[in-house]
């Protein structure tokens, strides 16, 4: 079997979600770090017949693509690689948002939310993150909880927290 053939249970969860979402009318932004992973969506969406834009740090007709995603009511999903997609870019026309892998910053995750959060956004925005269970992925989030969890304690002077902090924390920080 080649790679876009193996099982992947996150392609298995996604793929009906993201069907249902275009079938319902809705448009929808999946990020994810690996422009790999991103190939083998891209595989399984072409084997459905189901349209999509796509968008990694390669491309050079940006423009049209993002223009593409906007207007074409036939194309409900746009898949960005995370570098590609964390700046730049306005499409409050997506309502859903799917991230398929974690990142240890999660500014970078919070920065692709946030390309359906401008202004005109009209709609309530939806966003999965999708994590496999017992996996280094169940690892980032803890470490991405435990970093916001002491950047707001910090930056919101609580400082019975700040005064609690062990060395490991700094390090951490």
């Amino acid at each position: 079997p080649t790679l876009t053939a193996d099982p992947s249970a996150k392609l298995d969860i996604l793929l009906p979600q993201l069907a249902e979402v275009v079938d319902e009318g809705h448009k929808a932004l999946v990020f994810s770090q690996f422009t790999t992973h991103l190939a083998i969506l891209r595989s399984r969406l072409d084997a459905q017949r189901i349209r999509y834009e796509y968008l990694d740090g390669r491309a050079r007709d940006r423009e049209e693509r993002v223009e593409r995603f906007r207007r074409d009511p036939d194309c409900g999903l746009f898949l960005i690689s995370l570098k590609a997609g964390g700046f730049g870019l306005n499409l409050t026309e997506a309502d859903y948002v799917f991230l398929l892998d974690p990142w240890w910053n999660p500014a970078a995750e919070s920065q692709a939310i946030d390309r359906t959060h401008r202004i005109g956004q009209s709609r309530h925005v939806f966003a999965y993150r999708l994590i496999a269970k017992e996996t280094i992925e169940e690892k980032i989030v803890a470490l991405q909880q435990e970093k916001r969890a002491l950047a707001d304690a910090i930056l919101g002077a609580d400082y019975s927290v700040v005064r609690d902090l062990t060395r490991e924390d700094l390090e951490l920080l």
